[in-house]
């Protein structure tokens, strides 16, 4: 074989590789039902802040609840500072594993009001 299609060869190898364990260490976007029957395992899930109950906002921690898309409602636990706008967002997107009852996050996205929906009806109400 010549030296091209060793390093070819190589290259291919090396790139499946990177593709395989980027697959598997990425995590799965699923709800609270999926996520804690098999606790443990790292999961996505989206949700709503239930805004009735209480958020606990400590320095190093920040407890609330998540409504997700089948209505179910878990306790989820931020080992972060409350994010800024929490309260407002429309949405939440958060990544973590379940155990015993409670969905650890260690990652919070949230998906915030558009700034543009008060100047659209401020232009509808005028108008």
């Amino acid at each position: 074989m010549k030296k091209t299609h060793i390093i070819a060869l190589i290259v291919i190898a090396v790139s499946v590789g990177v593709i395989f364990s980027s697959v598997t260490d990425s995590s799965t976007y699923s709800n609270f039902t999926e996520a804690f029957s098999n606790e443990g395992n790292k999961y996505t899930v989206v949700g709503w802040l239930n805004k009735e109950k209480e958020i606990i906002a400590e320095p190093t921690q920040c407890t609330f609840y998540i409504i997700d898309k089948d209505s179910v409602e878990k306790k989820v636990i931020y080992n972060q500072p409350k994010p800024q706008d929490f309260e407002r967002s429309e949405s939440i997107v958060i990544t973590g594993k379940a155990h015993d009852g409670v969905f650890y996050a260690n990652e919070i996205s949230l998906k915030c009001p558009s700034k543009y929906n008060d100047v659209n009806k401020n232009n509808k109400a005028q108008k």
